[in-house]
């Protein structure tokens, strides 16, 4: 354990981020297996529409490096047109 003030503080703002981190990249999994489940039907689209803006916010707040949501966005773009 840290002895230091400021390192017990940088502890605590390091549990805290890793949760938030966990949070969105647990979300983009979820987001990507519930489309590739999916036949192309109804609201499908929808669904293609959040997990994009979902990857997009992870990047934009460095949860992920921006070129694996160029990636993700990629394949998540795939899918959809393969299902159609």
């Amino acid at each position: 354990m840290p002895n230091i003030r400021s390192a017990k503080k940088k502890v605590r703002k390091d549990i805290k981020r890793t949760k938030h981190n966990v949070f969105y990249r647990d979300a983009i999994k979820k987001a990507i297996t519930i489309i590739t489940k999916l036949k192309g039907g109804e609201g499908s689209g929808e669904k293609i529409k959040k997990t994009v803006s979902l990857i997009d916010k992870a990047a934009k707040k460095k949860v992920i490096h921006k070129n694996k949501a160029s990636r993700l966005k990629s394949r998540v773009m795939k899918l959809s047109v393969a299902k159609k």
